[in-house]
């Protein structure tokens, strides 16, 4: 081991496997899926941890930062090229990205402006380089921070956590507590779609997990929800493989919102990738 991979690992020994999460009960629901998906409506299932992209092609940096996250309940997904980050990040809409620069395929700036044009949580890096020039382009292409190695593993976790509340922060800043979708207005704060135009009193009812869906979509405005993230939130981390269970839901917010359900011109799905509330 290297003097410089001892001092990236000082503090390791201290971490701890991260303990089961509490489960908590979904809200009841009166109009379940048919079928075998009644049992998923009833399922329980426990809040999604805040999810983390590891993008780094050295394994034992991997390993360390895969510990040390778990440890402290973070969600670890890890990906070793550049490509192979663009798909995990499409797919499953990490809250941050943990990014090198020096990839095997991509030069990690290059990850980022690719990044930039979709996606907006935090990205930090993490890279041997050290010069100004580096740091500089990119932070100006989109990253967050630049922490360089080697490093002190407390002190990562630190601006990774500094991070996540800057988003938080402007993401609860610009969220919508209103929107429209066809015909109707739905107000996220006091949970009741109405008729937009003035004067009408019509209002119609959501399920509870349609609401959940909805408001997933609706806070992000234009923005990809991926399939994986919408299914982790609403039912849990078992059931990201269930597809079907979206696309049943979503014909139904479009039937009820939707002036034509069949050409939907506000939810919209992304083919193989999630969907969007388009304004």
């Amino acid at each position: 081991m290297t003097a410089a991979q001892a001092r990236l690992w000082n503090g390791m020994g201290d971490a701890q496997p991260a303990p089961e999460p509490g489960r908590a009960a979904l809200p009841a629901q009166s109009d379940p899926p048919p079928g075998r998906e009644r049992s998923a409506e009833s399922a329980p299932h426990r809040a999604a941890a805040t999810r983390i992209l590891i993008v780094e092609d050295e394994a034992e940096l991997v390993r360390a930062l895969r510990i040390n996250l778990r440890a402290r309940q973070y969600e670890v997904l890890a990906a070793r090229t550049g490509r192979e980050a663009l798909t995990l990040t499409m797919s499953e809409s990490p809250d941050a990205i943990i990014l090198d620069l020096g990839l095997p395929d991509i030069d990690g700036t290059e990850v980022i402006v690719e990044l930039r044009r979709w996606y907006h949580a935090p990205i930090v890096v993490l890279s041997g380089r050290t010069s100004p020039g580096d740091k500089i382009g990119a932070l100006d292409v989109g990253a967050d921070d630049y922490v360089t190695k080697p490093f002190a593993m407390a002190e990562l976790l630190a601006r990774l956590r500094a991070a996540l509340r800057r988003d938080e922060a402007e993401v609860g800043r610009d969220r919508p507590r209103q929107a429209t979708v066809g015909r109707w207005l739905v107000d996220l704060t006091a949970h009741q779609v109405s008729r937009a135009a003035a004067g009408e009193e019509e209002t119609l009812r959501l399920t509870p997990t349609e609401w959940q869906i909805l408001e997933l979509l609706l806070n992000r405005p234009g923005q990809l929800v991926g399939s994986a993230q919408l299914l982790t939130a609403v039912w849990g981390p078992g059931f990201q493989q269930r597809t079907n269970y979206l696309r049943f839901h979503m014909a139904r917010l479009r039937r009820k919102l939707e002036d034509n359900p069949a050409r939907p011109r506000h939810l919209l799905t992304e083919p193989g990738m999630g969907y969007r509330y388009q304004p």
